[in-house]
């Protein structure tokens, strides 16, 4: 009976912007307090629902929440595509009808999804987010294009987490990371949020009025000071060529001698000397000489060697 309850709260969750707890605990005639625990129990199980307290609080998952394919087993989603089928033939619930449509879509073949947004697919995230990152992607394209309000959860590059109100103008691709400038109800100002550091978003069922935005005014250099960047010179071997000019750009990488050479300003950070070691040998820094001990120095780390 719990665990049906549990799914049953999941379903409901899903189809609905926010519930209040003696609302679950009504529906499905359980106290509130069994309701904050089978929410703990969710939470355990990698479902990321959160509580505002409050007035206008309530019990919520955050609209960038896909439910992962490994979720369920087979069987689990045809028993429970058949459970709430049986139930709509006694209860008409619009909650359920949604509740059955989104878990009939996930029923399709696990696939890695792109995000499309007007004419750009897109697919930012990384080989093992399964599937998170384009859904933050469309959530922030919806937010941009219908000028809504989000509430997100964010963890800055110092490690602070904050939840905010932010009013998305802009999306924004640079250096092969995508980020979202908007207006931050908690600075009161425009921030600029990297796209991949929000742990979830969802629409707060208000909208704003987009201000026009100069491309002046966006800050280009968002993670990086002139101060924090280091001028490098790597000699390349041809046989990494194709990765470096990704990583570079194809104007930075020029014919040298029997090889090749690349002088740009990097961020100067560790992020930095482990892309170097990537390369296993086939890249490697002529200058400046502190970078190039600084490898020297990892490289003997990761080999064991005192």
């Amino acid at each position: 009976m719990k665990y049906q309850i549990m799914i049953k709260m999941l379903m409901l969750l899903t189809s609905r912007r926010k519930v209040t707890a003696r609302e679950i605990a009504e529906r499905f005639e359980i106290s509130v307090r069994s309701v904050y625990r089978y929410v703990e129990e969710l939470n355990v199980a990698g479902v990321p629902v959160d509580v505002a307290r409050g007035r206008y609080g309530g019990i919520f998952i955050a609209d960038t929440f896909k439910i992962p394919s490994g979720y369920f087993t087979r069987g689990e989603y045809a028993a429970t595509v058949n459970a709430l089928t049986a139930m709509l033939s006694t209860i008409d619930d619009v909650n359920l009808v949604s509740a059955l449509e989104k878990l009939q879509r996930e029923q399709k073949a696990d696939k890695r999804e792109l995000t499309v947004c007007g004419n750009i697919i897109v697919d930012g995230g990384s080989w093992a987010d399964l599937g998170k990152f384009p859904q933050k992607m469309k959530v922030c394209e919806q937010a941009v294009r219908d000028c809504e309000c989000l509430e997100i959860d964010y963890f800055s590059r110092e490690g602070e987490h904050s939840k905010r109100v932010i009013d998305p103008h802009v999306l924004i691709f640079k250096q092969n990371v995508w980020y979202i400038y908007a207006f931050c109800h908690s600075r009161q100002d425009f921030r600029t949020f990297k796209i991949g550091r929000i742990k979830g978003a969802r629409f707060t069922g208000r909208n704003f009025v987009k201000k026009e935005i100069t491309k002046d005014e966006i800050p280009l250099n968002f993670d990086y000071t002139t101060e924090e960047l280091i001028n490098v010179t790597l000699s390349i071997k041809k046989d990494a060529l194709s990765d470096v000019e990704e990583w570079l750009g194809i104007d930075n990488v020029e014919p040298y001698g029997n090889g090749l050479i690349a002088t740009v300003s990097l961020p100067d950070d560790e992020m930095l000397v482990g892309k170097i070691l990537g390369y296993g040998g086939k890249v490697k820094v002529l200058s400046p000489v502190s970078l190039k001990d600084r490898v020297k120095a990892a490289a003997i780390a990761i080999a064991g060697d005192e």
